[in-house]
This record gives structure tokens, sequence and C-alpha cells, in this order.
């Protein structure tokens, strides 16, 4: 007999303990079959690395009860693999979900997140893809208004799919005196982090830098995600591995001598 049963591949960037993720398998568990792969230590910030050269780990774990799950010592891009390669063997999900993170991954940070590069990561297998965060970098960040949107997200691209190499890429509000309003699907907002290096010395007088800084947003539309989080939308981004910049190509060979 076939088996209509999504298989959901979930995974994350803050590591297999974190209350998002745990939070998102028991999301899942009412969409389908889920199995996770997720990093056995917070992996944030690691954007699409991979780990080359060093040693790999896939261990079984019985964190989550009734659930398929394996800590991997990589990367959220690593997990992803394996999972492909090792943990499902022949069986290809339905859809890969990524989080929930605690803190948002709008804008630039898209380019940072491990998060989304798991997300990413499946969308360059040609699985529908999503990241999931919620702009509230707290470890005890709340999360219960999300619960409904995350569900209704990951449904609709059960159903309809995405265009192929398309990761969604989705950041919620923290939560505020009022309900989120709604879904926007949007445009990444043209912004960077303007970083600062704090120069410090450790008991034995190294010294060693710490990074700060500033997030400094030069965009003033109103159809980016951080316009649709300052006003308490959800905000849904279509992403894409392709870092193609097209519009540049019959510049380049108008204005060069080649």
């Amino acid at each position: 007999m076939e088996n209509n049963t999504p298989l959901i591949l979930v995974t994350n960037d803050d590591g297999i303990s974190s209350r998002g993720l745990r939070l998102l398998i028991s999301l899942m568990k009412k969409l389908g079959e889920v199995v996770v792969v997720a990093p056995d230590s917070p992996q944030s910030g690691m954007g699409h690395a991979i780990t080359v050269g060093n040693t790999l780990r896939l261990n079984k774990s019985d964190i989550f009860e009734g659930i398929e799950a394996y800590q991997c010592s990589g990367t959220p891009a690593d997990c992803v693999k394996l999972a492909k390669h090792w943990a499902l063997k022949d069986r290809k999900p339905d859809l890969v979900v990524s989080g929930i993170n605690h803190g948002s991954n709008t804008s630039i940070s898209v380019i940072y997140s491990g998060t989304m590069s798991a997300a990413l990561e499946g969308a360059i297998e040609d699985i529908p893809s999503i990241g999931f965060s919620v702009c509230d970098y707290s470890h005890e960040a709340e999360m219960g208004h999300v619960h409904d949107f995350v569900i209704k997200i990951a449904e609709q691209v059960l159903k309809y799919g995405l265009p192929r190499g398309i990761a969604l890429n989705v950041n919620f509000p923290p939560k505020r005196n009022e309900p989120i309003k709604g879904i926007k699907i949007c445009r990444q907002t043209r912004a960077k982090w303007q970083e600062e290096f704090d120069r410090r010395f450790d008991p034995t007088g190294r010294q060693y830098f710490w990074l700060t800084g500033n997030f400094v947003n030069m965009d003033k539309g109103e159809d980016n995600d951080e316009y649709a989080i300052a006003n308490n939308y959800a905000s849904v981004v279509p992403t894409q591995f392709d870092l193609t910049a097209y519009h540049a190509i019959p510049i380049i060979n108008k204005d060069w001598d080649i």
C-alpha cells in the first residue's frame, strides 16, 4: 500500500537541545512523519559552511520520544547532506524545515544564517524547504504566537510545492501586545551590519577582539522583510542559492575590453 504521509526533515542551527527545534518538531508531527538531524552544539552564524578535512560524526539520539533523531558534529548544511546520504538513505523528504531560530534572519543576515543554509541545502537537492525564525534573541523567547503561522506556511508548501531551487526565509515578529496581523510575501531588505571590533585583553594580557556594531537599514520601501516585521507581520522571502547578478552581465560585456 502506498504511504501518502509526508516525510519531513527537521533541522536547525541552535543545536539539538534548543527550544525552537523542539517546538518545530511538535508542529511538524501534525503534518507528517518527522526525522530530525540537527547539530550537537550551536552553529549560529555559520552561513553555508561545510566540514572539509575533519571528521564528521552522526549519532542516534533519543532526546525526542517517538521521533527518529540524529545529532551531527557538523554544520547545518552538513546535517542536511548527512540526512540525505545516511540518515534517510533512499528516502527523499517532501519538506525540509529549519529552526525555529532564536533571532532575526531578515535582510543581509540571511547570508550568515545557519538556519537558512540548511533550508538552502534542501533547495539545492530540489526539496521544498523553509527556514523559520523569531526576531527575539532570548533563549527564553516566546514562540506561542507563531504556531498557527508555521503550520499554515508548511501546509501551503506541502500542497503547492515551491519553484525549483527556492527556499522560503520566514521571519516572525517578537511577541507583542497584539496578535501577528498576517503574512506578507516580500523581498529582502537592502541593509547591512556596520561592524566594530572591540579590542580587549584576557587575564594573561593577550589581546582579543569582540564583534559589535549596529544594523543599518538603507531601505525606505514598504515591500521588504524589515518593514513587515516592524509592522507586526510575518515576512516570507523566497530565496535562492544562485547568486548570479544577471543584470550586470550585459553591462560588463558592454563596458569591458574583452
